[in-house]
């Protein structure tokens, strides 16, 4: 495997297969023997996202109550090697590199060291991390945090901690006294739990599997399907072979919504057959999806207003509008005032490609529209997320099956981790219950979220900084912002799997504590514990550890948090915090008292095949919303980005993407196979005509430069160009090396999650000896 990343030698070129396949297959044991864990993993891999096996660590989609037999998708497979890889980072290796030496390490490089195997303290004399014991490492870290204002502490939960170590952590941060609790939701979906609760009620969405099953059309918006929830185009491919349309609004022709072969169906693994996904597909431009949907709503409104002028059938579901929602009047008449030619500009696809899109949906029974971040990410993404809504409401697509909205999320259970406390927000949680059960008075100050945790740390308010997981500095905008006072705060502490970006870029105090990944045995005192998740239609299931855990040293995620829970707070005899980390059980007991109509059983529930779902008012119209009734929202205009008006002169709209073989800050290799590229992460794919304007040539080496108005100079230099299928006006780069690109300041408007998806940049060429050096 490569890890150096030199985009000089890189290869590039159009890739023409299908999604899944023998592509996927090859990939699946390139990652296997990469990791070395053939044996291990194959027997690993068969109890991936099934009952009594383990959740994905990977992606947060569904698991099926009749799983296939091989019930994971390449990315999952990638995942779980990763974790359970012989590699390991021990002592030995911290011995042999400074920390200094290992800054310059590109992402790949330094999660390929593998799985920490014990407790490291940074020790700034000699500029490594050494070993230390837990004890030392609980004491020192709750005696340094029990002298700091609680308010000035942040506690980050990653979206792969479970539900009972999610429910300790906020709990404990509680007690504690803050409510600083920002999570990776704060980068990807908040903007959904900030849009949806003021249209229908409730933060998450309402589809199920079931509803695959019966709908009659599918609206996919902002997603790559095949990279970041390949299990889902199996029942994408099932309701396609049975003439489901599927309308796709994207701004890069993915290949998961292209074409698929099924790699577990022989005749297609032995055929040229494959499955075409999309029905249609409209390239718009980066945040032209206001405009488009406006569009189609006013081609409805038109067809509607045609059928009640012929007697026809109505296109618009008036008794539903009558009976539910309060907004359509004003919403009609925005629509109806839209002009054609500001909706293709911002747009960037035609009437005519909207038009039937629109008459496609209305022939529909039942319609589902999902969406992923490349809605969530912009400026005006709760507004967007609006009219999404909006679209579905216009014929009565909430509430009945096969059809409802589908926010696809990221991390296997960030969605759960809200549902069990982890926000910022007091007025999303119980507090009254947590006063009854636990006898303490919770924070009723709003908390910090990432935009604002990283604005308290650029102006020296945070004292420390605890990260449950992820690569947090990693994942950030503003890297070389954040950077430099990030290594300020007095104290940093980061349970890890693998040693990352946020292991070298620390605090003063710096602590790595090692945990067990989800996949490994987890063995307490009272017997094998197993624990649970929220998948991204609210199901909740089991999950129990089957590989052999990397070290001998490991402590459990619930383990951690006990430990420190004792040393940070009071004696309270309302926790018994040993019991809960000695029988699992009794957390979900404890998750189970807190949110009663949520998880009412919850022991007995969660082997369930297929999962529990959470009750969902919106999903038997019931609208908790202030007004009691689902609202249609009007936008103020189409603009996608308030930072950059449409088509500024010189000016390129960027977005930042994962590839085929990255989750989120993991890096799993330099090649992205479905866009063609092979060997680099530091490459700018553009459209040919923007090329021709800048007089850039394929291979040419550029900076690329943010728009902004703060006075701060951001860049990135030594970035390839190459040609590729976007709309013009638009540039895609990679996630997480372009987020210095992006401003702290440039975020979702009430949501605050990074912009990451519409940035506003310049090119600048560089000359050749430049781009040699």
């Amino acid at each position: 495997m490569k890890t150096k990343d030199n985009p000089e030698q890189a290869r590039f070129g159009e890739y023409t297969n299908s999604a899944g396949g023998w592509g996927s297959v090859k990939a699946l044991a390139s990652i296997l023997v990469q990791e070395h864990v053939v044996a291990t993993g194959t027997r690993v891999l068969l109890k991936q996202n099934k009952p009594e096996g383990f959740a994905c660590v990977s992606c947060s989609w569904a698991k099926p109550a009749d799983p296939h037999m091989f019930e994971f998708c390449e990315n999952g497979a990638k995942a779980t090697a990763w974790e359970i890889t012989d590699k390991r980072a021990t002592p030995e290796f911290f011995a042999a590199h400074t920390v200094g030496e290992m800054e310059t390490w590109n992402d790949l490089e330094l999660e390929s060291s593998g799985r920490v195997t014990e407790p490291m303290k940074y020790d700034a004399a000699s500029d490594r991390y050494l070993p230390v014991s837990w004890r030392a490492a609980f004491d020192d870290i709750g005696a340094q945090l029990k002298a700091m204002d609680p308010k000035k502490v942040v506690f980050y939960a990653s979206g792969r901690a479970s539900l009972e170590t999610s429910y300790m952590y906020q709990l404990m941060a509680r007690m504690y006294g803050t409510n600083n609790l920002p999570d990776s939701s704060n980068m990807c979906h908040e903007s959904t739990s900030v849009a949806l609760p003021k249209t229908i009620g409730v933060p998450v969405g309402t589809v199920t599997l079931d509803d695959f099953e019966k709908t009659d059309c599918i609206l996919f918006f902002g997603h790559n399907t095949g990279t970041n929830a390949p299990r889902m185009l199996h029942p994408l491919e099932a309701a396609r072979k049975r003439g489901v349309p599927v309308i796709t609004f994207n701004p890069l022709r993915e290949r998961g919504l292209v074409s698929f072969v099924n790699p577990q169906s022989p005749l297609e693994m032995l055929t040229p057959a494959r499955t075409a996904i999309s029905s249609q597909y409209l390239q718009i431009k980066i945040g032209g999806d206001t405009a488009a949907v406006m569009g189609m709503a006013k081609h409805l409104l038109a067809m509607d207003d045609a059928a009640l002028a012929t007697g026809g059938e109505r296109i618009i579901d008036v008794a539903f509008i009558e009976q539910h929602t309060e907004g359509f009047g004003e919403f009609a008449q925005a629509a109806r005032n839209a002009r054609w030619e500001e909706i293709e500009r911002h747009a960037g696809v035609t009437r005519a490609e909207l038009e039937q899109a629109a008459e496609t949906y209305a022939k529909a029974g039942a319609t589902m529209l999902m969406y992923g971040m490349g809605i969530t990410q912009h400026r005006e993404a709760v507004r967007t997320i609006h009219m999404l809504t909006n679209l579905l409401l216009m014929r009565g697509n909430i509430g009945k099956p096969g059809a409802g909205i589908c926010p696809i999320r990221g991390h296997s259970n960030v969605q759960g981790q809200r549902t069990v406390g982890i926000t910022e927000k007091p007025a999303l949680v119980p507090n009254d219950r947590l006063r009854e059960l636990y006898h303490f008075e919770p924070p009723m100050e709003k908390g910090l979220n990432t935009v604002e945790a990283c604005e308290e740390i650029q102006r020296g308010g945070i004292s420390a900084f605890f990260m449950l997981g992820g690569n947090f500095v990693r994942a950030i905008p503003d890297h070389d912002q954040i950077e430099p006072a990030w290594r300020e705060i007095p104290l940093t502490v980061q349970v890890v799997t693998h040693f990352n970006r946020s292991c070298v870029i620390h605090g003063k105090t710096s602590y790595l504590l090692p945990c067990l990944g989800r996949i490994e045995v987890d063995r307490q005192s009272g017997g094998e514990q197993a624990v649970a998740v929220e998948d991204s239609t609210g199901c909740m299931h089991g999950s129990r550890g089957m590989a052999k855990p990397a070290s001998e040293h490991l402590l459990s995620e619930p383990a951690i948090v006990a430990e420190l829970a004792k040393r940070l707070l009071p004696f309270n005899p309302q926790v018994d915090w040993d019991a809960w980390v000695a029988d699992y059980a009794r957390i979900r007991d404890a998750i189970e008292a807190t949110y009663p109509d949520i998880f009412r059983d919850f022991n007995a529930r969660m082997w369930k095949p297929g999962g529990f779902p959470r009750p969902l008012a919106a999903r038997e119209r019931k609208w908790k919303t202030p007004n009691g009734r689902a609202n249609f929202i009007t936008p103020p205009g189409y603009e996608p980005d308030t930072d950059m008006p449409a088509d500024a002169p010189g000016v390129l709209r960027l977005m930042t993407v994962r590839g085929d073989s990255q989750f989120n800050t993991t890096v799993y290799s330099l090649d992205d196979r479905f866009r063609g590229v092979w060997g680099t992460r530091r490459v700018l794919l553009m459209n040919r005509r923007d090329m021709l304007e800048h007089a850039l040539e394929a291979g040419s080496f550029v900076t690329a430069q943010t728009v902004s108005t703060d006075g701060v100079a951001r860049q990135v230099s030594r970035l390839r160009v190459e040609p590729f299928d976007i709309p013009q006006g638009c540039v895609m780069g990679y996630f997480p090396e372009l987020n210095p690109l992006i401003p702290l300041s440039h975020h979702a408007l009430e949501s605050k999650v990074p912009a990451g998806k519409s940035v506003p940049v310049r090119l600048i060429a560089e000359v050749p000896e430049i781009a040699a050096a």
